[in-house]
């Protein structure tokens, strides 16, 4: 069934549906896109594997709930005779963590147990003192709260294996950047404490109330927040950036099973390609999946809405848009109503509601490495297939 909407840029309006089909595969053509020019999306993910310059990568595409593009490409790590990666294959996913955390506060918003204009302090009276009192639940959201994007002790406190706790204590006294939303900085510990929010609001651990609230009602089954029982060799290896010190690496590097695991809300969760999908759609059908409502129509349409416009960095409440200033490698061939995120170890998911395309694309190739180039040109690929509206 064909998902029936009116978007306009930056606003929102869903038509009411009696239901939303799942995703299910069908021909790139029956879904509108050039078969050909598609191919090219999996064609570059394709050479850059096959010449060495990306170990693994895993893409899905799909509009109007139809999957056209399934592949992956590489093996599950560096070893000879890792095995094959496969659409299931799991992935750290880096910051596109931080949108499913903006996920777990909305759920509790809809409930009435948080509201987004109330003061941090509300809920983390510990968070106190200089314009602290001024951040609000929307700022930690929206990346205007003045928190830094890391701490000044951010390696000290991960050379130490420190505990989650460790990162939200000194949060709550590091210096504000500048006074709340009169400017814009991308900051992981502002997701940091809306994590704390939630698990204080809920009674629930985060990861433990993702799985409950988000993950299982859409049927998200293999995504978790840290490892969720697996082992590091189970998902695909990450590729360290270059240039890192080795002991570090060794002690809280991307492949240590304290990194892994801690459950860190700016970071810390793995999934795939289909998860990821149903989550994207879920946004696009204004907070339903296969008949399911997970977020009112209102929480669904605040995520995807531009927040800053008084600052002219645009940023909705988690997800990125399209002209977002940074961590926005969805190319230039999206929309100004698209949304998504990228992660630091080389990953990106977006949607675009004026055309209904959904893509995911997950390798572990840094970020740095490229600046994001690789991800921006299949992403161009992706949104230059669509040959009907």
């Amino acid at each position: 069934m064909m998902i029936t909407r009116r978007v306009v840029p930056y606003a929102f309006v869903f038509v009411a549906a009696a239901a939303f089909a799942q995703l299910r595969t069908a021909e790139p053509a029956a879904a509108g896109f050039a078969p050909d020019r598609l191919a090219r999306a999996a064609d570059l993910l394709d050479r850059e594997v096959a010449n060495g310059r990306v170990p693994a990568a895993s893409i899905l595409v799909a509009r109007r709930e139809r999957i056209v593009l399934r592949k992956s490409f590489g093996r599950m790590g560096p070893a000879s005779g890792a095995p094959a990666v496969d659409p299931d294959s799991v992935f750290l996913l880096a910051s596109i963590t931080k949108p499913v955390t903006a996920c777990a506060v909305m759920l509790l918003v809809d409930r009435g147990l948080i509201s987004l204009d109330d003061p941090v302090s509300h809920y983390l009276p510990e968070f106190r003192g200089d314009d602290r009192a001024g951040v609000r639940v929307r700022d930690l959201l929206s990346h205007t709260s003045g928190l830094p994007d890391m701490l000044p002790e951010n390696t000290e406190l991960r050379r130490a294996n420190a505990p989650l706790s460790e990162f939200v204590r000194h949060t709550f006294t590091t210096p504000l950047l500048y006074k709340p939303r009169t400017s814009f900085t991308y900051q992981s510990m502002g997701i940091l404490l809306a994590g704390e929010i939630v698990e204080r609001v809920s009674g629930m651990p985060l990861r433990d109330f993702e799985r409950k609230e988000i993950f299982q009602p859409l049927g998200m089954k293999d995504s978790s927040l840290g490892l969720g029982g697996r082992r590091i060799a189970d998902t695909v290896w990450c590729c360290s950036p270059e240039g890192g010190d080795r002991a570090d690496v060794e002690r809280f590097g991307p492949n240590t099973q304290y990194w892994r695991d801690i459950g860190h809300p700016w970071g810390g969760m793995h999934s795939t390609t289909d998860d990821l999908a149903i989550l994207l759609q879920t946004m696009l059908n204004g907070g339903v999946y296969a008949g399911k409502r997970v977020f009112s129509p209102a929480a669904a349409r605040a995520m995807v809405t531009d927040q800053n416009a008084r600052l002219g960095a645009p940023w909705g409440l988690g997800w990125a848009l399209a002209h977002s200033p940074v961590w926005s490698f969805f190319g230039e061939l999206v929309s100004p109503a698209a949304f998504g995120h990228v992660g630091a170890t080389g990953t990106v998911a977006w949607a675009d509601p004026e055309t209904g395309v959904l893509c995911v694309i997950l390798t572990n190739r840094n970020v740095s490495e490229d600046r994001g180039r690789l991800l921006r040109r299949v992403s161009n690929a992706v949104a230059a297939a669509v040959e009907e509206r």
